[in-house]
């Protein structure tokens, strides 16, 4: 849910939070506590499969993204940032900036540096650690690779969320095992191998299903995105579809037959409905 809108004029913007801002999670949060209402992020984007793809950080954020690629900006001087970051937002009067914010070329200048070259308020953000582990997106990415979900979310403070275009699969689905929706995803990153208890989002409706992300050994060894609506009869839709990832069931595996298969999808179908009662607040844990 946003808190405000997303649209807002460079010239109306007072205050910037800088960074990369991939993910939006718990440590983003202490940085964005200190923008007011004409608050936005500077968005440093790279070329990477991201946690928060695109605008999808402003909806998280719940704060409009101004959006500079990295390759742009990177041959700046530390002074040469900061004239441009005066120049686009002609009514900056305060920078947020983390602990561990860099910036200049060849990463020269540090957080205390910007208080040199701007004059107006730098506020820097202290370190934000969880059970004495410090919160990053690269900690979040590691934890999603790993298939720790509880940790990526916690970290995040929500549940860990993909979108992909509906897309043609096998056909194998509706006929030998369950029908499911065959996602293309672009963008996010893709977490481990295996099988999920997920929330599905079609159009304004969320429903419980599994899904499952990985080669499919037992058939025709390609990769996919496919989930399976449980206990819902969804017609043939068209469009893009949320995958919300709420547990790990288990490990992605090759059976020696579709009955073998059939059989053990049955049994994620019944292990998710189990983690698919409520929805776990993640946010709470940081209050």
């Amino acid at each position: 849910m946003l808190r405000r809108s997303t649209i807002l004029k460079k010239e109306s913007v007072d205050t910037l939070a800088i960074g990369s801002f991939d993910g939006i999670h718990v440590g983003h949060r202490q940085l964005l506590n200190h923008l007011g209402d004409n608050g936005a992020l500077f968005v440093v984007d790279k070329d990477q499969a991201n946690l928060t793809p695109g605008i999808k950080r402003s909806e998280y954020a719940g704060y409009p993204c101004m959006f500079f690629h990295f390759l742009k900006i990177k041959h700046l001087t530390g002074e040469e940032f900061v004239a441009l970051l005066k120049k686009e937002f002609v009514n900056l009067k305060k920078i947020v900036v983390g602990y561990d914010f860099f910036f200049g070329q060849h990463r020269s200048c540090n957080a205390h540096d910007l208080q040199k070259f701007f004059d107006g308020e730098v506020v820097i953000v202290e370190e934000f650690s969880y059970q004495g582990i410090s919160v990053h997106s690269s900690l979040i990415r590691e934890y999603l690779k790993e298939g720790r979900l509880e940790e990526a979310n916690r970290f995040l403070g929500r549940e860990y969320a993909i979108t992909g275009d509906v897309i043609s699969g096998q056909g194998l689905g509706k006929k030998e095992l369950v029908p499911t929706l065959n996602l293309k995803v672009l963008e996010y990153l893709i977490p481990h191998e295996g099988v999920y208890a997920t929330r599905t989002r079609i159009g304004q409706n969320i429903y419980k299903s599994v899904s499952f992300v990985g080669t499919r050994h037992t058939t025709d060894g390609e990769f996919s995105v496919e989930t399976h609506i449980i206990d819902e009869h969804i017609a043939e839709i068209q469009g893009f579809v949320e995958l919300f990832f709420v547990e790990f069931l288990r490990d992605n595996q090759k059976f020696n037959s579709l009955t073998d298969l059939k059989q053990q999808i049955e049994k994620d179908i019944k292990e998710a409905k189990k983690h698919l009662g409520t929805c776990r607040v993640y946010l709470n844990d940081f209050l």
